[in-house]
């Protein structure tokens, strides 16, 4: 890989592991589910008057707007909401690759290699211990909630490796579009509307901050320079640079937010990185990844 496409991978990582950050802060401006329909009303608006139709079946950009936009999205803020540290749901989001290898078995008869068998057991014991370390007085739902994300974030990626969309950055923008009316019909069922409207009145530039970067910075940025990436290199070539991911996770929760760094959570981090590198996919396959 060239020097400055290397930078964008790394300038991609970075983006997608401080953005765990600004949905930690963007939590205090709106409940989970308002803020991630927001996120992709954001994000859809105005991408879809630049933007080609997504080129494969309707039935798939549905099915990826639902469990991807809308159960994913909704578990990963939910759970945030409910307590799970930015630092630690950066990390443990990314079991979605332990979670893509077993769908792909199940649904696609994909057969693992021996290798994704090991890191997939790694990957376990990493958040094992984790899930042992954020349960001491820590509510155990919220990480509940986050694993459930990362298994949503799998089975999209199946659905997404059998579609195969041509353009990656047009079928994102219109998965958004579909997230939108349902994550904001369950936030009004859910959070009530009393709720969403205070939200909307104490609109600040807070709020409008997390939710530009999370939705624009993030989502668009983040997902076009990827797309760019994928075009001019093998996935397996593209797909390592997302481990970092949690690295910039971790760091910017500590620095900005003063979550801890312990030598245990270190360490599990170390076993789920390895454990993720070990399931690594194969050449000229490609992932939807979206944080």
């Amino acid at each position: 890989m060239k020097p400055r496409h290397a930078a964008l991978a790394v300038l991609v990582a970075a983006i997608w592991g401080v953005n765990f950050v600004a949905i930690k802060i963007g939590l205090q401006n709106f409940p989970p589910l308002l803020f991630s329909g927001l996120r992709f009303l954001a994000a859809a608006v105005p991408a879809l008057f630049f933007v080609g139709p997504p080129r494969v079946a309707w039935k798939w950009v549905v099915a990826v707007g639902l469990v991807l936009g809308v159960a994913k999205f909704g578990f990963v803020f939910t759970g945030m909401d409910a307590g799970m540290p930015a630092g630690l749901s950066s990390l443990v989001l990314q079991s979605q690759a332990i979670f893509t290898v077993v769908f792909a078995a199940a649904l696609l008869r994909e057969r693992p290699r021996r290798t994704q068998l090991i890191g997939i057991g790694v990957a376990s014991v990493g958040i094992l211990v984790i899930a042992l370390d954020y349960g001491v007085g820590s509510p155990l739902g919220a990480f509940a909630l986050v694993i459930a994300g990362a298994a949503c974030w799998g089975l999209s990626n199946v659905i997404t490796r059998y579609a195969k969309p041509p353009d990656a950055l047009s079928f994102i923008v219109w998965v958004s579009a579909v997230a939108v009316l349902p994550l904001l019909g369950l936030s009004l069922l859910v959070e009530g509307v009393d709720t969403d409207l205070a939200a909307l009145a104490a609109f600040d530039w807070s709020g409008a901050a997390t939710l530009g970067f999370v939705a624009w910075i993030s989502t668009l940025l983040g997902f076009g320079l990827w797309g760019f990436l994928l075009r001019e290199y093998d996935a397996s070539t593209v797909a390592p640079f997302s481990l970092l991911v949690p690295v910039a996770g971790m760091l910017s929760a500590w620095l900005v937010l003063g979550e801890a760094l312990t030598p245990l959570r270190c360490t599990a981090a170390l076993l789920v990185i390895a454990g993720m590198a070990s399931t690594a996919i194969k050449p000229r396959q490609r992932e939807l990844v979206l944080t």
